[in-house]
C-alpha cells in the first residue's frame, strides 16, 4: 500500500509539472530593432536619438494648432463612421471578455415537470418534479483560463485598432486642410500671374500697332500664354471642390465649403526628438495590435494543449417532488445527487496533435507580422523625417530662386517695352520660369507639413 501511495505521488508531479506551462503568461519575444531608423541626412548611418520626451508624445492639438482644423478634427472624431464602427468592435470584444470570465461559474437550469395520470378511469394520480440542475467545468488545466486571457488580448488589441482609426482620421484631415491651404496658396499666384500675362497681351498689341514691322506672333505667344495660365486656374479650382468633397465625407457630413486659414499661417513643430528601438514605437496602435495577435496565439497553443488532458465536470442535482416512484409520496420532499465525470481524450485520428501544430505555426505567423510591423513602422518615420528635410532645404533655395526671378520678369519687361534688347520669348520665358518656381515653392512648403503628419501617425498619433 505505502508503494502504490508513492507512486500515485510521481504520476501526479509528473502530471503538474508537464501542466506548468497550460498556466504561462504571454512574455514579450525578442525583436530586431537595430538600425531601425536612418539618419534624415547621412546616406549610410543609423539615427541614434535621446529618449525622453519625443515629439510622438505630443497630443494632436499641441501638434495640429490651427483653430479651424482643431474644429474639423473634433467633428470628424464626433462623427466618421470608421471611428464609430472601431468603438463598435470595442464594445463586443469586451462582451465576449466577460462572456470568458462567466465560464468559470457553475451552469444552472430550473426544468419543471407536471403529470397527471389515470389507469382504467380511477381517479387521477398528480405527480410534480421541480429540478434545478448544475454543472460545473472544473479548469483543471487550464482550457478557460487560456480562452479568458486570449479574450483579453482581444479587447487590446480592438482598442488598438480604435487608436489606429483615430490616428489616420486625424492625419486625414491635417492632410486635406493642409492640401486645400496650398491650392488656395497656388490660386492666388496663378490668378496674380493670369493679370501679369494679360498685361503682356495687351502691350504687344500695343507694340504691334505703333512700331513698324513688329510680327503678329509676339500677340499670339502672349496671348497662347495667357489662357495657358487661365486653365490651369480652373485646373486649381476643380481640385479645391475635390478635396472640400473628400474632407466632408472624411467629418461624416454632405458636401460643403470648408472654412480655413492660410498656408503662410500655419506654425508646426521643426525639432523631433525620436528615442531609440521599440520605444520610439510605444504608441504605434497598430505594432502593438500585431503583438496583442501574437498573445493570441501564444494563448491558443495554451488552449490547445490543454485538450489533450482530461476534463473534470461535476453535476450537482436537487429536485423537489412528490414522485412516489422515487421513494416519495405527498407531501412532496427534496431528492439530492451529484454526479462528477472525467472526459480523457484517447483516441482523436491526431486531431488534437494536428491541432497544437496549426496553433504552433500561426504563432510563427504572428511573430513574422509583428516584426514586419515594427520594421515598416521604422521605415515610415524615416520616410517622414527625410521628406521633411529635403523639402525643407529645396524651399528655401526656391525662395532664394523666386526672388531673382521676379526681378528676371520686371527687367525683361522693361527691356523689351523700352529698348527691344529683350524679345517676346524671354518675356513669356521669364512669366513661365517664375510661376513654375513658385507653384514648387508652395508644393514644397506643403510637403513638409505633410511630413509632419506623416510623422505623427508613423509614431502613432501622439500622447492619447
Amino acid at each position: 500500500m505505502k508503494k502504490l501511495n508513492i507512486v500515485l505521488v510521481g504520476l501526479a508531479a509528473v502530471v503538474l509539472t508537464g501542466c506548468k506551462s497550460l498556466y504561462g503568461k504571454y512574455e514579450r519575444p525578442d525583436v530586431n530593432t537595430e538600425g531601425i531608423l536612418r539618419d534624415p541626412v547621412s546616406l549610410t548611418d543609423t539615427l541614434t536619438g535621446e529618449a525622453g520626451d519625443t515629439f510622438g508624445n505630443l497630443p494632436w492639438r499641441s501638434v495640429f494648432t490651427d483653430a479651424r482644423l482643431q474644429q474639423l478634427i473634433e467633428t470628424a472624431l464626433a462623427s466618421n463612421p470608421d471611428l464609430l464602427n472601431a468603438a463598435l468592435n470595442v464594445k463586443m470584444s469586451e462582451a465576449q471578455l466577460k462572456a470568458s470570465r462567466l465560464a468559470f461559474l457553475p451552469q444552472f437550469s430550473f426544468t419543471p415537470q407536471g403529470t397527471i395520470a389515470s389507469w382504467d378511469g380511477q381517479k387521477a394520480t398528480k405527480t410534480y418534479q421541480l429540478p434545478i440542475a448544475a454543472s460545473w467545468n472544473v479548469d483543471l488545466f487550464g482550457n478557460l483560463l487560456s480562452q479568458k486571457r486570449s479574450a483579453q488580448v482581444a479587447l487590446l488589441a480592438s482598442k488598438d485598432y480604435q487608436i489606429a482609426v483615430q490616428a489616420s482620421i486625424i492625419s486625414g484631415v491635417a492632410n486635406m486642410y493642409y492640401t486645400l491651404l496650398m491650392l488656395d496658396s497656388q490660386m492666388k499666384v496663378i490668378t496674380d500671374m493670369e493679370q501679369l500675362t494679360k498685361e503682356t497681351w495687351e502691350t504687344m498689341k500695343a507694340l504691334k500697332e505703333t512700331r513698324v514691322g513688329y510680327r503678329s506672333t509676339s500677340v499670339q505667344s502672349a496671348e497662347a500664354n495667357y489662357y495657358s495660365v487661365q486653365t490651369q486656374r480652373i485646373d486649381i479650382q476643380r481640385q479645391i471642390r475635390e478635396v472640400e468633397n473628400s474632407l466632408s465625407l472624411l467629418l461624416g457630413q454632405p458636401a460643403q465649403t470648408i472654412a480655413r486659414g492660410k498656408l503662410e499661417e500655419q506654425n508646426l513643430p521643426s525639432e523631433f526628438s525620436l528615442g531609440v528601438g521599440i520605444q520610439l514605437l510605444a504608441n504605434r496602435a497598430d505594432v502593438h495590435a500585431a503583438e496583442m495577435q501574437l498573445a493570441q496565439c501564444f494563448y491558443g497553443i495554451e488552449t490547445a494543449r490543454s485538450r489533450f488532458y482530461p476534463q473534470l465536470t461535476i453535476s450537482p442535482t436537487g429536485t423537489f417532488t412528490n414522485n412516489s416512484g422515487a421513494g416519495i409520496v405527498n407531501p412532496g420532499k427534496w431528492l439530492l445527487s451529484a454526479v462528477g465525470s472525467l472526459t480523457q481524450p484517447i483516441f482523436m485520428r491526431g486531431q488534437l496533435t494536428m491541432g497544437l501544430k496549426v496553433a504552433k505555426a500561426q504563432y510563427e505567423q504572428a511573430y513574422n507580422s509583428w516584426q514586419n510591423a515594427v520594421l515598416s513602422a521604422g521605415s515610415e518615420v524615416s520616410n517622414a523625417l527625410v521628406q521633411y528635410n529635403s523639402s525643407d532645404e529645396k524651399s528655401r533655395i526656391e525662395a532664394e530662386q523666386i526672388k531673382v526671378l521676379e526681378q528676371n520678369v520686371k527687367d525683361t519687361r522693361e527691356l523689351f517695352t523700352s529698348s527691344g534688347n529683350s524679345t517676346y520669348l524671354e518675356v513669356i520665358q521669364a512669366q513661365n520660369t517664375l510661376l513654375n518656381a513658385q507653384i514648387s515653392k508652395i508644393t514644397d512648403d506643403f510637403n513638409k507639413m505633410q511630413a509632419v503628419v506623416s510623422l505623427y501617425q508613423a509614431l502613432g498619433g501622439g500622447a492619447k
